[in-house]
């Protein structure tokens, strides 16, 4: 009985990564960076609410800060011409010293100076993660990539859930630049946790050897595994992107006032974190194909089930959206870091995130005209209905794909 209950906690996906150095070092890292990411997120916006009185200002926030994405098979080459624990070192320290830029925005007219820092920090951004993406699949056990990617998961969401109100409260007692110096001292601290890291990494490429952005783009279409996984995933973002417009209609028909919105997205936070945990364990037992159908097709039905006006109902979609959106994202990224070649991975990784997450902006821009046409009475089971019609995304196959796959380890420098 006590072996047995021992196996039992020690395949408990916490307890593995926490056993390993480097996988707790790198989630260690993720949790004190994302909660300053977090924290500035919401108070970058009421800073230049605050300052020029204007919302769309404010949401020129989020956009600066999004827009680099667009660029991330690009960015993606950083990551694949340097030793990637240095770059992850060198970004962090970087990015805390540019935060101090914002100290000097204390008017209106210096406004810009947050435009200008929230972009570079949208594309240092995208660097690191493809930087970190890369790393992680060569200093962590491939077994262990699943649970770690499944409870960074659970960390970011849970930064989403506890960070935004520390930021306002920080923001309501010092100011912007209070947030501003919270994030760079996360940003020194996960510097020293990438610092740690014991990794041997290949040699820097030769000058004439430089990455090629296209190529990170020209693997993944290829790839018979990598492709049907990252369309998916992308395909699920455009429609949740559509779903998160419709958020306030949803509280209107409910007979809420607006605020009732950040229920709704804590409860389905609280599912994100809980999908985390347990993505490893599923992924193992299903596979990241059927894992990714399965939370897709949770997805869809929560999706569809929002269109009931009840409160229970509303809130137990939430927690389903919460549950099943992060599925098929930790099954293509994990796939990514399993199956691209190391002088890849970088811009394989960024390229997925490109091809995952603009999507959702698109999805966002959609639903906000969507919603004031049809209304999310009928809105809401069609998309239910895309949503688990994506699934099907995952049985294709690329013309080719079999003699693709098989020559991609040996072929990892293409002409």
């Amino acid at each position: 009985m006590t072996t047995m209950t021992t196996m039992t906690r020690g395949n408990r996906p916490l307890t593995r990564v926490l056993r390993d150095r480097n996988a707790r070092l790198c989630l260690t890292a993720t949790v004190v960076s994302g909660f300053g990411t977090s924290a500035l997120w919401l108070a970058s916006g009421v800073w230049v609410r605050e300052l020029t009185g204007s919302d769309g200002r404010a949401a020129l926030c989020l956009v600066a800060m999004w827009a680099p994405v667009l660029a991330g098979p690009a960015l993606g080459t950083v990551a694949d011409r340097v030793r990637r624990r240095p770059l992850l070192v060198g970004v962090n320290l970087g990015l805390a010293v540019l935060l101090c830029a914002l100290l000097a925005v204390d008017a209106p007219g210096r406004v810009w100076v947050v435009y200008g820092v929230l972009l570079v920090y949208g594309a240092a951004g995208v660097v690191h993660d493809a930087a970190q993406s890369a790393l992680v699949a060569a200093a962590v056990d491939p077994a262990l990539l699943g649970d770690l990617n499944g409870l960074r998961t659970t960390a970011t969401e849970g930064m989403k859930l506890l960070a935004p109100l520390a930021g306002a409260g920080l923001y309501t007692a010092y100011g912007g630049a209070g947030v501003a110096l919270l994030d760079a001292g996360t940003f020194v601290a996960a510097a020293g946790l990438y610092a740690l890291l014991r990794v041997r990494e290949p040699a820097v490429r030769a000058a004439g050897d430089r990455p090629r952005a296209a190529e990170g783009v020209r693997y993944l279409w290829g790839h018979a595994r990598l492709r049907p996984l990252v369309l998916a995933g992308g395909a699920t973002m455009l429609w949740a992107g559509v779903n998160g417009a419709l958020v306030y209609a949803v509280v209107d028909g409910l007979g809420h006032a607006p605020a009732y919105a950040g229920v709704l997205y804590a409860v389905q936070g609280a599912g994100s974190v809980a999908a985390g945990v347990a993505a490893g364990p599923a992924l193992r037992r299903l596979g990241e194909r059927r894992f990714a159908a399965c939370g897709i097709a949770l997805t869809g039905v929560a999706v569809a089930a929002r269109a009931v006006p009840s409160d229970a109902v509303a809130l137990a979609g939430s927690a389903l959206i919460g549950a099943g959106l992060p599925c098929v994202l930790v099954a293509a990224f994990t796939a990514v870091q399993h199956a691209a070649p190391d002088r890849l991975r970088g811009r394989a990784a960024a390229t997925a995130t490109t091809l995952v997450f603009v999507p959702n902006v698109v999805g966002l821009a959609a639903g906000a005209g969507l919603v004031e046409l049809l209304g999310p009475r009928w809105l809401l089971p069609a998309l239910g209905a895309a949503l688990l019609l994506t699934p099907l995304l995952l049985r294709q196959r690329p013309a080719g794909a079999s003699r693709t796959a098989s020559r991609s380890a040996s072929d990892a420098n293409p002409a």
